[in-house]
C-alpha cells in the first residue's frame, strides 16, 4: 500500500495527447517566429515586405527617360527674364545689315543712317528719362533714332508713339516699324524699332541697348503690336 502510494506521488506526470510542446514552448516559438519575420522584412527582399501586400508582386521599375532633345533643354531652362543676345555685337560692328528686311518706304541711304543710329548706342545703360550717352530709356532711344538719321521727330513717350503711325501686323513687320509690348502691367511700357529676322533694337531696363528676339519667351508673351511711321 505504502509502495504503491509512493508511486503515485512521485510519477511523472503524463503528456496529453496530441500536444508536442507546452504553453511556455508554444509562446517561445511564437515569439521565435515573430522576430524572424521581422528581420525578413527589414531586408525588403521578399514580398511579405512592409512595401508590398501579401501576394502583390512588387511594382515595375520606372521606364528608362530618353536624352531630352536640345530643344527640351532649352524649353526646361527658360525663365521669365530677359536674355541677352549675340546680335548686338554683330549690329555694332556692321556685320549685319538686314537688307533682306527692305522696307520700301526707306530708302537704302535712309535704312543705312538707321543702322549707325541704332548701333551707336549698343551697349550705353538704361535710364529712366534719360535721353544720352550717359543713359537712356526706350522711348528716347527711339525718338533719336528716328530724329538723327531721318529727321522725323516722333512722340517722347511709348504710350504716345503706340498711336503714331499706322498699325502693322505681325506677319508685315518690315525694318524701321516700332514694335510695343507690355511689361510693366500698363500697354505700351516697352518699345523697340524692328530690324529684321524677329530682331528688334531697343534700351532694355536690365540690359541697356541692345538686341532682343521678338520670339523670345519674355518678349513674346508681352508683345503687342507695331506701327510703320514711314509709310
Amino acid at each position: 500500500m505504502i509502495n504503491t502510494e509512493f508511486s503515485k506521488q512521485h510519477r511523472k506526470p503524463r503528456r496529453k495527447s496530441g500536444l508536442l510542446f507546452s504553453r511556455h514552448s508554444v509562446r517561445m516559438i511564437a515569439w521565435l517566429l515573430v522576430a524572424a519575420g521581422v528581420a525578413w522584412s527589414l531586408n525588403g527582399c521578399g514580398p511579405t515586405a512592409p512595401r508590398f501586400r501579401v501576394a502583390e508582386s512588387a511594382p515595375a521599375a520606372p521606364p528608362e527617360r530618353k536624352p531630352e532633345s536640345r530643344s527640351d533643354t532649352v524649353g526646361a531652362a527658360k525663365t521669365d527674364v530677359e536674355s541677352s543676345s549675340d546680335e548686338a555685337a554683330a549690329v555694332r560692328s556692321g556685320s549685319r545689315s538686314f537688307k533682306s528686311e527692305k522696307n520700301t518706304s526707306i530708302t537704302n541711304l535712309d535704312q543705312a543712317k538707321m543702322m549707325r543710329e541704332i548701333s551707336k548706342m549698343m551697349g550705353v545703360s538704361y535710364k529712366l528719362g534719360g535721353i544720352d550717352d550717359d543713359g537712356i530709356d526706350c522711348s528716347a532711344y527711339t525718338m533719336n533714332v528716328y530724329k538723327n538719321s531721318l529727321g522725323r521727330s516722333i512722340p517722347r513717350s511709348s504710350a504716345e508713339q503706340y498711336r503714331a503711325g499706322e498699325p502693322v501686323e505681325y506677319g508685315d513687320l518690315k525694318f524701321g516699324d516700332l514694335v510695343f509690348f507690355n511689361t510693366t502691367g500698363e500697354s505700351a511700357s516697352h518699345v523697340g524699332i524692328y530690324l529684321g529676322d524677329d530682331l528688334f533694337a531697343h534700351a532694355s531696363v536690365s540690359l541697356g541697348v541692345t538686341i532682343s528676339s521678338l520670339e523670345s519667351f519674355y518678349y513674346k508673351k508681352r508683345y503687342e503690336g507695331a506701327r510703320r511711321i514711314i509709310p
